[in-house]
């Protein structure tokens, strides 16, 4: 989409981005988070989970923009976003509760 006029701050303005994590199985194949992605990001896979049903997938990688809605909408829990930024610190983005890191698992060994 190109606008007419471009905003003074443009190359002061970091638009976020983000990456789409599917739980395939846990997806019933609503459609709710293709319907509402603002940037268009998913599509209706071919493939079949094991319920039987097509579960979403990420088609134009590297555009979302973390926007939450996807998760929000989704009534199973299927679908989140991560921060892309959070990745390139070092921290793993997507990872279980309850995990605990190596580095910390020496210290609580110490203990």
């Amino acid at each position: 989409m190109k606008y007419w006029r471009r905003p003074l701050d443009l190359d002061q303005v970091k638009v976020p981005r983000g990456e789409v994590v599917i739980i395939a199985e846990r997806c019933k194949g609503c459609g709710f988070c293709v319907e509402y992605c603002p940037k268009d990001v998913l599509v209706m896979s071919d493939k079949f989970n094991r319920k039987g049903y097509h579960p979403p997938e990420v088609v134009k990688n590297g555009e979302c923009v973390n926007c939450g809605l996807c998760e929000m909408i989704c009534p199973d829990f299927a679908i989140f976003s991560v921060s892309a930024d959070e990745g390139s610190e070092g921290e793993t983005a997507a990872e279980p509760v309850g995990s605990v890191r190596q580095g910390e698992a020496a210290k609580e060994d110490d203990n």
